[in-house]
């Protein structure tokens, strides 16, 4: 299933990805830095959400109470009850 998600208080704006059984694949930022967001796809490809959400939660990016990483930590969780939803429904 394919999973978009809108951030907030961050510079990247949206995160793509794709998720199936609850493991996270193919994330892509769009905005942000350049450098830390094509690595941290590659890092978290084939982790679960939970995994990606106990690892990334609440860190933080200078000033602000949030980060492209923390964001992509909430993204996760909603795209796995997105996918426990439509599985339900199925």
């Amino acid at each position: 299933m394919h999973y978009q998600y809108k951030t907030e208080n961050t510079c990247s704006t949206l995160i793509d990805m794709d998720i199936n059984d609850g493991v996270i694949s193919n994330v892509k930022f769009t905005g942000g830095c350049n450098g830390n967001l094509k690595a941290i796809p590659i890092l978290v490809n084939g982790m679960t959400a939970d995994e990606i959400a106990d690892k990334l939660s609440g860190v933080i990016c200078g000033r602000r109470n949030t980060s492209c990483s923390d964001q992509l930590s909430k993204a996760v969780l909603a795209a796995k009850k997105a996918e426990q939803e439509e599985n339900r429904k199925a």
